[in-house]
């Protein structure tokens, strides 16, 4: 699988001003200096709470109402499928418009599908059929919301915090995740799923206001793309062009439709293997949280971002699962969740971070649409999968082929970069820390400049420096 020799009326890749060393402890929350910032990272966390709550809520009830794990991988398809079909529209609504606006209509939207999903519940008159129509109409929604989203993060803190709000974009993903899923497991027992629904409305509607209160002057606004024709097309090739946007594009849609139906195993194993109910549900879902929390805030340390590490984390991630299908007890694999967590993290936001950086600001939509509707378009499909395997082969053999093809992904992936790149994989049992380690083919003498030679490049890129330098232009 190689990708084409980069052709290109795409926009250059302008520089970028990163770090060379690691940050300081002091460093990590930096982006929340900036005032526009903190208003968004603040409703930030509000809404993806409540939208953790919605989820733990609706995937429960389809449960409930259904009895069956393969209609809660049917709304995790119906919710992503508009992702796999029509994301790249979202990616070029992004490039031409007004992100907050687009924002602000998606907020109102998704808070309208929100409430009619709580007066739908609370009245006592909710159907499977229901929620997924309404799940359908959200991945519209999601359609022209993520591509948006990832792009106004640049306008908020400018390319010089832009990693470190990636990643803290990450961190308030899961602790909403933390908190989300277990508000939304007492209030399902307690009082009904319904509640949760309505929760998420009033998120929505506080983000909508949270928008308005952002400083238009303070933004680092990015010149609108004249629409024209070809531009998707653009945005294609700009993607298959470059190794650090292609190469983590592939292993996303690998890991997005094996390893992110976890949601999906999980509410199996709490209602067929531990007995653990709604609550048990929400916990595994909380502890998952717990460690992609830590990932995504690992993240914020690193200095350099590779290729490397990102397919390390994702087959750490392969091998995790596959551990936590032996797990003989509810607490084991809770605690095998956290790690889970951790590794999953720590690929997603690595990933985004290396495929945003690799990208001029003027294209960026449309790469990070593609890249979206990878990722999210994976889930579409994985989550029936995933869930068709866990009523037919049993969640515990779901469980090892959900971690066995991210893992075996990475090392293919990672053999072919090393090909690519004229480096040969050598093992020293007598180091302990580091018994396997990469290292130039003596035959081969490997080439050092990045511009000209992409395929190593891709295979070892080397720390992305700075003040001064940049990734060169392609």
């Amino acid at each position: 699988m190689t990708p084409p020799p980069a052709r290109s009326n795409a926009a250059l890749t302008a520089p970028l001003n990163l770090v060379t060393t690691r940050p300081p402890w002091s460093q990590t929350f930096s982006s929340l200096k900036i005032r526009n910032y903190r208003i968004f990272a603040s409703a930030n966390l509000l809404a993806v709470t409540a939208i953790w709550m919605q989820r733990v809520a609706q995937d429960w009830m389809v449960l409930e109402l259904s009895g069956s794990v393969t209609a809660v991988g049917i709304t995790t398809f119906m919710q992503f499928v508009p992702s796999l079909l029509l994301m790249p529209l979202g990616g070029i609504l992004a490039d031409r418009y007004s992100k907050r606006l687009i924002l602000m209509i998606t907020q109102g939207s998704a808070g309208v599908l929100a409430a009619l999903l709580a007066v739908l519940a609370l009245t006592g008159h909710l159907e499977v059929w229901h929620i997924y129509v309404i799940a359908f109409f959200l991945g519209l929604v999601v359609v022209a919301d993520q591509p948006a989203r990832q792009v106004f993060v640049n306008e908020l803190v400018g390319p010089s915090q832009l990693r470190n709000a990636i990643s803290l974009n990450s961190s308030i993903f899961q602790m909403g995740g933390m908190i989300g899923p277990a508000v939304s497991g007492v209030l399902i027992s307690a009082v009904g799923g319904g509640w949760a629904f309505a929760g998420n409305a009033l998120a929505c509607t506080i983000t909508v206001i949270s928008l308005c209160l952002i400083r238009s002057a303070d933004l680092v606004k990015m010149p609108p793309v004249k629409r024209a024709k070809g531009q998707l097309a653009e945005g294609v090739r700009y993607a298959l062009g470059k190794p650090t946007i292609f190469w983590p594009a592939v292993m996303a849609a690998v890991f997005a439709v094996f390893g992110l139906s976890l949601a999906v195993l999980m509410a199996a194993y709490a209602n067929n293997v531990f007995d653990a109910g709604a609550k048990g549900y929400g916990l595994l879902n909380t502890l998952v949280a717990l460690g992609a929390l830590g990932g995504a805030l690992a993240s914020t340390r690193f200095a350099t971002l590779r290729l490397r590490g990102v397919m390390t984390a994702a087959g750490s991630y392969g091998v995790v699962l596959m551990i936590a299908s032996l797990a003989p007890n509810m607490f084991t694999f809770g605690a095998v969740m956290v790690v889970a967590g951790f590794a999953s993290l720590l690929f997603l936001t690595s990933a985004n971070q290396l495929v945003q950086m690799s990208t001029n600001v003027t294209i960026r939509g449309r790469v990070m649409s593609l890249y979206i509707m990878v990722l999210i378009g994976g889930q579409a499909l994985g989550g029936s999968l995933m869930g068709w395997l866990a009523e037919h082969w049993g969640v515990q053999w779901a469980t090892v082929v959900a971690g066995a093809m991210p893992a075996l992904a990475a090392v293919v992936i990672g053999l072919v970069l090393a090909k690519r790149g004229q480096l040969t994989v050598r093992l020293n049992l007598r180091n302990v820390r580091s018994p396997v380690f990469i290292v130039p083919r003596a035959d081969r003498p490997i080439a050092t400049d990045f511009a000209e030679a992409p395929e190593n490049a891709a295979a070892t890129l080397p720390p992305i420096q700075g003040p001064a330098a940049h990734i060169p232009k392609r």
